[in-house]
Protein backbone atom coordinates (compact mmCIF):
# COMPACT_ATOMS: atom_id res chain seq x y z
CA UNK A 1 0.00 0.00 0.00
CA UNK A 2 1.29 3.44 -0.91
CA UNK A 3 1.83 5.28 2.36
CA UNK A 4 0.90 8.66 0.85
CA UNK A 5 -2.66 7.52 0.08
CA UNK A 6 -3.74 9.05 3.39
CA UNK A 7 -2.53 12.44 2.14
CA UNK A 8 -5.41 12.48 -0.39
CA UNK A 9 -7.99 11.20 2.11
CA UNK A 10 -7.52 7.43 2.30
CA UNK A 11 -6.36 7.08 5.90
CA UNK A 12 -8.61 4.10 6.69
CA UNK A 13 -8.49 2.17 3.43
CA UNK A 14 -7.67 -1.53 3.74
CA UNK A 15 -5.07 -3.32 1.69
CA UNK A 16 -7.65 -5.59 0.06
CA UNK A 17 -9.55 -2.52 -1.20
CA UNK A 18 -6.56 -1.08 -3.05
CA UNK A 19 -6.95 -3.44 -6.02
CA UNK A 20 -10.55 -2.32 -6.59
CA UNK A 21 -9.56 1.35 -6.19
CA UNK A 22 -6.87 1.01 -8.86
CA UNK A 23 -9.24 -0.94 -11.13
CA UNK A 24 -11.83 1.83 -10.89
CA UNK A 25 -9.12 4.35 -11.78
CA UNK A 26 -8.64 2.46 -15.05
CA UNK A 27 -12.31 1.89 -15.85
CA UNK A 28 -13.69 5.28 -14.78
CA UNK A 29 -10.70 7.45 -15.57
CA UNK A 30 -10.85 11.20 -16.06
CA UNK A 31 -7.68 11.30 -18.12
CA UNK A 32 -5.63 8.77 -20.00
CA UNK A 33 -2.55 8.77 -22.20
CA UNK A 34 -0.79 6.25 -24.45
CA UNK A 35 2.55 5.96 -26.18
CA UNK A 36 4.88 3.32 -27.58
CA UNK A 37 8.15 2.72 -25.73
CA UNK A 38 11.59 2.23 -27.24
CA UNK A 39 10.95 -1.51 -26.87
CA UNK A 40 7.73 -1.28 -28.92
CA UNK A 41 5.54 -1.82 -25.88
CA UNK A 42 2.30 0.12 -25.51
CA UNK A 43 2.50 2.17 -22.31
CA UNK A 44 -0.53 3.77 -20.71
CA UNK A 45 -1.55 5.90 -17.73
CA UNK A 46 -5.09 6.18 -16.36
CA UNK A 47 -5.89 8.93 -13.84
CA UNK A 48 -9.05 9.30 -11.81
CA UNK A 49 -9.86 12.27 -9.60
CA UNK A 50 -11.27 11.43 -6.17
CA UNK A 51 -11.62 15.08 -5.22
CA UNK A 52 -10.81 18.53 -6.55
CA UNK A 53 -7.25 18.17 -7.83
CA UNK A 54 -6.45 14.89 -6.05
CA UNK A 55 -6.62 11.34 -7.36
CA UNK A 56 -4.91 8.09 -8.29
CA UNK A 57 -2.95 7.20 -11.41
CA UNK A 58 -2.51 3.60 -12.61
CA UNK A 59 0.45 3.09 -14.93
CA UNK A 60 1.21 -0.03 -16.91
CA UNK A 61 1.37 -1.75 -20.29
CA UNK A 62 -0.94 -3.39 -22.79
CA UNK A 63 -0.38 -7.04 -23.72
CA UNK A 64 -0.62 -8.45 -27.23
CA UNK A 65 -4.21 -9.44 -26.40
CA UNK A 66 -5.01 -5.76 -25.73
CA UNK A 67 -5.30 -6.32 -21.98
CA UNK A 68 -4.00 -3.68 -19.59
CA UNK A 69 -1.54 -4.80 -16.90
CA UNK A 70 -0.96 -2.39 -14.00
CA UNK A 71 2.72 -2.08 -13.14
CA UNK A 72 2.28 0.47 -10.33
CA UNK A 73 -0.01 3.21 -9.05
CA UNK A 74 0.47 6.44 -7.16
CA UNK A 75 -1.68 9.11 -5.49
CA UNK A 76 -1.33 12.58 -6.95
CA UNK A 77 -2.07 16.24 -6.39
CA UNK A 78 -2.49 18.46 -9.43
CA UNK A 79 -0.33 21.48 -8.80
CA UNK A 80 -1.35 24.99 -9.83
CA UNK A 81 0.73 27.69 -11.42
CA UNK A 82 4.33 27.56 -12.61
CA UNK A 83 6.97 26.68 -10.03
CA UNK A 84 10.07 26.96 -12.22
CA UNK A 85 11.06 27.78 -15.78
CA UNK A 86 14.47 26.10 -15.51
CA UNK A 87 15.29 23.08 -17.68
CA UNK A 88 14.48 19.68 -16.21
CA UNK A 89 16.55 16.51 -16.62
CA UNK A 90 14.73 13.17 -16.56
CA UNK A 91 16.02 9.78 -15.40
CA UNK A 92 14.25 6.42 -15.28
CA UNK A 93 13.97 4.62 -11.94
CA UNK A 94 15.90 1.34 -11.81
CA UNK A 95 13.17 -0.84 -10.31
CA UNK A 96 10.21 0.15 -12.52
CA UNK A 97 9.19 2.19 -15.53
CA UNK A 98 8.66 5.42 -13.60
CA UNK A 99 10.76 8.56 -13.86
CA UNK A 100 12.45 11.16 -11.68
CA UNK A 101 12.98 14.76 -12.65
CA UNK A 102 15.96 16.89 -11.65
CA UNK A 103 15.66 20.68 -11.62
CA UNK A 104 18.59 22.99 -10.92
CA UNK A 105 16.83 26.20 -9.95
CA UNK A 106 19.26 28.92 -8.90
CA UNK A 107 16.86 30.05 -6.17
CA UNK A 108 17.58 26.84 -4.26
CA UNK A 109 21.28 26.39 -4.76
CA UNK A 110 20.82 22.62 -5.04
CA UNK A 111 19.33 20.03 -7.38
CA UNK A 112 15.67 19.36 -6.70
CA UNK A 113 14.61 15.76 -7.41
CA UNK A 114 10.94 14.86 -7.80
CA UNK A 115 8.63 12.09 -9.03
CA UNK A 116 7.28 12.80 -12.51
CA UNK A 117 3.49 12.66 -12.72
CA UNK A 118 3.25 12.76 -16.53
CA UNK A 119 5.80 10.42 -18.07
CA UNK A 120 3.81 9.75 -21.27
CA UNK A 121 4.72 12.95 -23.20
CA UNK A 122 8.37 12.56 -22.22
CA UNK A 123 8.57 8.96 -23.48
CA UNK A 124 6.69 9.95 -26.64
CA UNK A 125 9.22 12.69 -27.33
CA UNK A 126 12.09 10.32 -26.54
CA UNK A 127 10.86 7.69 -28.99
CA UNK A 128 10.29 10.24 -31.77
CA UNK A 129 13.70 11.85 -31.23
CA UNK A 130 12.35 15.28 -30.23
CA UNK A 131 14.43 15.62 -27.05
CA UNK A 132 15.45 18.02 -25.66
CA UNK A 133 12.28 20.11 -25.92
CA UNK A 134 12.76 23.84 -25.41
CA UNK A 135 10.30 26.08 -23.61
CA UNK A 136 9.12 23.65 -20.93
CA UNK A 137 8.04 24.76 -17.47
CA UNK A 138 7.60 22.86 -14.21
CA UNK A 139 4.67 22.63 -11.80
CA UNK A 140 5.53 21.02 -8.48
CA UNK A 141 3.17 19.53 -5.89
CA UNK A 142 3.68 17.65 -2.64
CA UNK A 143 1.92 15.05 -0.52
CA UNK A 144 2.41 15.05 3.24
CA UNK A 145 1.28 12.65 5.96
CA UNK A 146 2.42 14.74 8.93
CA UNK A 147 2.69 18.48 9.35
CA UNK A 148 2.68 21.29 11.89
CA UNK A 149 1.56 24.90 11.64
CA UNK A 150 3.98 27.50 12.98
CA UNK A 151 3.24 31.12 13.74
CA UNK A 152 4.87 33.67 11.42
CA UNK A 153 8.23 35.10 12.37
CA UNK A 154 8.60 38.81 12.99
CA UNK A 155 7.98 40.68 9.77
CA UNK A 156 10.55 43.06 8.35
CA UNK A 157 9.87 46.75 7.84
CA UNK A 158 9.14 47.94 4.30
CA UNK A 159 12.65 49.33 4.01
CA UNK A 160 14.18 46.00 5.10
CA UNK A 161 11.92 44.07 2.68
CA UNK A 162 13.15 46.18 -0.23
CA UNK A 163 16.75 45.63 0.88
CA UNK A 164 16.17 41.85 1.15
CA UNK A 165 14.67 41.68 -2.35
CA UNK A 166 17.64 43.55 -3.80
CA UNK A 167 20.01 41.17 -2.02
CA UNK A 168 18.14 38.17 -3.47
CA UNK A 169 18.34 39.59 -6.99
CA UNK A 170 22.08 40.12 -6.59
CA UNK A 171 22.54 36.61 -5.18
CA UNK A 172 20.67 35.06 -8.11
CA UNK A 173 22.92 36.98 -10.49
CA UNK A 174 26.00 35.70 -8.70
CA UNK A 175 24.69 32.12 -8.72
CA UNK A 176 24.05 32.22 -12.47
CA UNK A 177 27.54 33.60 -13.08
CA UNK A 178 29.08 31.02 -10.75
CA UNK A 179 27.43 28.22 -12.74
CA UNK A 180 29.35 29.40 -15.79
CA UNK A 181 32.65 29.26 -13.90
CA UNK A 182 33.03 32.95 -13.04
CA UNK A 183 35.69 33.00 -10.29
CA UNK A 184 34.74 36.43 -8.95
CA UNK A 185 31.13 35.29 -8.47
CA UNK A 186 32.30 32.11 -6.73
CA UNK A 187 34.51 34.09 -4.34
CA UNK A 188 31.71 36.58 -3.60
CA UNK A 189 29.25 33.74 -2.84
CA UNK A 190 31.83 32.11 -0.58
CA UNK A 191 32.25 35.32 1.40
CA UNK A 192 28.47 35.75 1.68
CA UNK A 193 28.09 32.19 2.99
CA UNK A 194 30.82 32.77 5.58
CA UNK A 195 29.13 36.00 6.75
CA UNK A 196 25.77 34.22 6.92
CA UNK A 197 27.26 31.37 8.95
CA UNK A 198 28.79 33.86 11.39
CA UNK A 199 25.50 35.74 11.80
CA UNK A 200 23.49 32.54 12.36
CA UNK A 201 26.04 31.27 14.88
CA UNK A 202 25.79 34.54 16.78
CA UNK A 203 21.97 34.65 16.83
CA UNK A 204 21.23 30.97 17.49
CA UNK A 205 22.53 31.29 21.04
CA UNK A 206 19.64 33.51 22.13
CA UNK A 207 16.99 33.11 19.39
CA UNK A 208 14.77 30.26 18.25
CA UNK A 209 15.96 28.69 14.98
CA UNK A 210 12.54 29.25 13.35
CA UNK A 211 12.79 33.00 13.94
CA UNK A 212 16.09 33.00 12.02
CA UNK A 213 15.18 30.59 9.22
CA UNK A 214 11.87 31.70 7.72
CA UNK A 215 11.57 29.08 4.94
CA UNK A 216 13.72 26.08 4.01
CA UNK A 217 13.79 22.86 2.02
CA UNK A 218 16.16 19.96 2.76
CA UNK A 219 16.35 16.35 1.55
CA UNK A 220 14.80 13.91 4.01
CA UNK A 221 15.90 10.31 4.65
CA UNK A 222 17.15 7.98 1.92
CA UNK A 223 14.31 8.71 -0.52
CA UNK A 224 15.70 11.26 -2.98
CA UNK A 225 12.28 12.82 -3.71
CA UNK A 226 11.22 13.42 -0.10
CA UNK A 227 11.97 16.72 1.62
CA UNK A 228 11.68 18.41 4.98
CA UNK A 229 10.15 21.78 4.19
CA UNK A 230 9.30 24.95 6.04
CA UNK A 231 7.17 27.28 3.96
CA UNK A 232 4.94 30.32 4.27
CA UNK A 233 1.25 29.61 3.63
CA UNK A 234 -0.02 31.75 0.76
CA UNK A 235 -3.44 30.16 0.23
CA UNK A 236 -5.57 27.48 1.94
CA UNK A 237 -8.26 25.28 0.42
CA UNK A 238 -10.21 22.48 2.09
CA UNK A 239 -11.62 19.78 -0.17
CA UNK A 240 -13.33 16.43 0.36
CA UNK A 241 -12.41 12.98 -0.93
CA UNK A 242 -15.54 11.85 -2.79
CA UNK A 243 -14.97 8.19 -1.91
CA UNK A 244 -13.79 8.22 1.72
CA UNK A 245 -15.46 11.56 2.57
CA UNK A 246 -12.32 12.58 4.47
CA UNK A 247 -11.26 16.21 4.28
CA UNK A 248 -7.94 17.33 2.86
CA UNK A 249 -6.12 20.65 3.09
CA UNK A 250 -4.49 22.01 -0.06
CA UNK A 251 -1.85 24.52 1.04
CA UNK A 252 -0.14 26.82 -1.43
CA UNK A 253 3.32 27.40 0.02
CA UNK A 254 6.18 29.79 -0.64
CA UNK A 255 9.42 27.89 -0.01
CA UNK A 256 12.75 29.57 -0.78
CA UNK A 257 10.99 31.71 -3.42
CA UNK A 258 9.41 28.63 -5.04
CA UNK A 259 5.61 28.36 -4.96
CA UNK A 260 3.85 24.98 -5.01
CA UNK A 261 0.86 23.16 -3.49
CA UNK A 262 0.92 20.53 -0.75
CA UNK A 263 -1.95 18.17 0.16
CA UNK A 264 -2.34 16.84 3.69
CA UNK A 265 -5.16 14.99 5.44
CA UNK A 266 -6.88 17.29 7.93
CA UNK A 267 -6.29 14.62 10.61
CA UNK A 268 -2.52 14.73 10.04
CA UNK A 269 -2.08 18.48 10.42
CA UNK A 270 -1.39 19.98 13.84
CA UNK A 271 -2.66 23.54 14.04
CA UNK A 272 -4.92 25.80 12.00
CA UNK A 273 -3.56 26.75 8.56
CA UNK A 274 -4.00 30.45 7.82
CA UNK A 275 -2.27 32.55 5.14
CA UNK A 276 0.78 34.17 6.69
CA UNK A 277 1.49 31.29 9.04
CA UNK A 278 4.03 28.60 8.17
CA UNK A 279 3.82 24.89 7.42
CA UNK A 280 6.51 22.48 8.57
CA UNK A 281 6.47 18.86 7.47
CA UNK A 282 7.82 16.03 5.34
CA UNK A 283 6.57 15.95 1.74
CA UNK A 284 6.84 13.55 -1.19
CA UNK A 285 7.60 15.90 -4.06
CA UNK A 286 5.89 15.35 -7.41
CA UNK A 287 6.11 17.36 -10.57
CA UNK A 288 4.43 17.79 -13.92
CA UNK A 289 6.50 18.99 -16.86
CA UNK A 290 4.50 21.44 -18.97
CA UNK A 291 5.36 21.04 -22.64
CA UNK A 292 4.60 23.56 -25.40
CA UNK A 293 1.20 22.93 -27.01
CA UNK A 294 2.61 21.25 -30.08
CA UNK A 295 4.75 18.88 -27.97
CA UNK A 296 2.10 17.63 -25.59
CA UNK A 297 0.73 14.14 -25.18
CA UNK A 298 -2.26 12.78 -27.06
CA UNK A 299 -5.20 12.16 -24.74
CA UNK A 300 -8.20 10.13 -25.82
Amino acid sequence: MHKFLRAIGFSKIKREDIKDLVLQSVKKNDKRGYTMSLDDVMLAEFSRDVGEGIGITAAGTFTEDDLFHTDYYFPYLKGTGITSTEDVSVERHAARDSYAGICDDVRLGMSLIFFIQNKIPYISAQVSGRLPIKGTTLTLAGLSIKGTILLPAGKESEEDEVKTKLQKVERYRLLKNARTGNEEAIEELTMQDMDLYSEVSRRVGHEDIYSIVYTSIMPYGVECDQYNILGEIVKVRRIMNNISHEQVYILTLLVNDLTFDVAINIMDLLGEPVPGRRFKGIVWLQGSINYPDDEGETIE
